[in-house]
């Protein structure tokens, strides 16, 4: 099939001319290892008397695409990392930014990225662009890790002429979900530490302190105090029983993971969740800033409304909001305002519609989520060192009362073990 092709060579100089290869992607090819840049290609009729031209021009594309290994297309989809997903939007923005074209920007980023994975998203998305797709087509051939809110806004910045600054918005926003997963992670690994130290504490007084304590006291003969028996009981059950216990922990936990993978019992769960005493209101704000910040986008980039919600509702795992979003944009789609249908679900925070309904009476609710979300952020920062500061005294208090339990109990038994010698 016959290519026309305007291209530009090592000089700056302009050429163009006709390759007779069998696809689009061959073309490219063909210029490249003939050292072209290309401008455009389009399909055209072969000129008459070109057949050998054709010819020869068809056997380079031949070995163009017999050594096409060096460009290391992968051959499925590639994952990327949070961090490498940023780091390619960033610099897939800053090279469009900078006048590239498309094909070019990806090129660049194939020969020059040292990350493996970014390298292979960027030379399938080429490949896929060089065959015709558009860039929101091409981007879930290339990877999994771009979700249907990333492909829409890009979609939305090709239609509007603006594709580097929406990729320069999704990096930003990316990054700031990022910091807010991260903050919330961090929020929760030093409770985690500080009850499994407490459990490991436990296991070691009532599985080598105690049955020790037990044996040395026994040799007396004496009577044990109340405390100390119970102790000594409860160290037995452990030590004899142990297998059971842990039979019984396990079963309880894949009941447990049973009965949430339901869509009863996980709605349930999702909802239990927010509720929790200090960890709830901490997963409640990270999802009412990620909500504001990932809406405000894709309203302020052009997106409708509705289908910025339905975009939301579905990237929202958490069932029991995403249900709630569900008849937040049923409400929306059946004429109603935003603030309204927030109001009326009762699982949003009233300042979220009060900062809606201001957004819908000045025509311009993408900066009024946009505020929105930088206050919830704030307020989960406020949240998170709330928790920090609360859960480690609780924890130590928790800690040092067990200790003090048992501690008195034993020596509770050694003292009246010392008496009753004495006596």
């Amino acid at each position: 099939m016959p290519f026309s092709y305007t291209a530009i060579d090592a000089s700056g100089a302009s050429q163009s001319g006709v390759l007779d290869v069998n696809s689009k992607n061959e073309a490219y090819r063909l210029l490249e290892k003939l050292r072209l840049t290309p401008v455009s290609i389009a399909v055209a009729t072969a000129p008459a008397g070109a057949e050998n031209s054709g010819t020869t021009n068809k056997n380079t594309s031949k070995e163009v695409t017999d050594s096409s290994g060096k460009l290391a297309i992968p051959d499925k989809p590639v994952s990327l990392s949070k961090a490498n997903l940023v780091l390619f939007t960033e610099e897939l923005s800053d090279l469009l930014d900078s006048g590239l074209q498309l094909e070019q920007a990806l090129r660049i980023m194939h020969e020059r990225q040292e990350d493996e994975s970014v390298k292979g998203v960027a030379a399938r998305m080429r490949d896929e662009i060089r065959d015709g797709s558009s860039v929101a087509k091409a981007l879930p051939h290339a990877s999994p890790s771009f979700d249907s809110l990333y492909i829409n806004m890009v979609a939305a910045g090709e239609a509007s002429g603006s594709l580097p600054q929406i990729l320069k918005r999704l990096a930003h926003n990316q990054q700031i979900m990022n910091e807010l997963n991260a903050k919330v992670l961090q929020a929760l690994i030093y409770p985690a530490f500080m009850v499994g130290g407490c459990i490991l504490l436990m296991v070691v007084f009532m599985v080598v302190l105690v049955p020790q304590l037990t044996e040395l006291l026994g040799k007396t003969g004496q009577d044990l105090p109340a405390s100390t028996q119970m102790l000594v009981n409860i160290s037995s059950v452990v030590t004899r029983f142990w297998w059971l216990i842990l039979i019984v922990v396990v079963a309880g936990l894949l009941i447990f993971k049973a009965i949430i993978s339901t869509p009863r019992g996980r709605f349930w769960w999702d909802g239990a969740k927010l509720r929790l005493p200090l960890f709830g209101p901490v997963l409640a704000y990270r999802f009412y800033a990620q909500f504001c910040q990932a809406l405000a986008n894709l309203v302020t980039n052009g997106v409708p409304l509705l289908n910025g919600l339905k975009l939301m509702r579905k990237a929202t795992p958490n069932t029991y909001l995403s249900k709630h979003l569900n008849d937040v944009t049923e409400f929306v789609g059946e004429g109603g305002a935003l603030s309204i249908g927030l109001r009326k679900t009762e699982a949003f925070p009233m300042l979220l519609s009060d900062m809606c309904a201001v957004g819908e009476q000045t025509g311009d609710i993408g900066h009024s989520l946009g505020k929105a979300a930088v206050r919830y952020d704030k307020q989960l920062d406020r949240r998170i060192k709330r928790l920090t500061a609360l859960i480690s005294p609780i924890i130590l208090v928790l800690m040092a009362g067990v200790v003090t339990v048992v501690a008195y109990s034993i020596i509770t038994a050694i003292f009246q073990s010392v008496n009753g010698i004495r006596g």
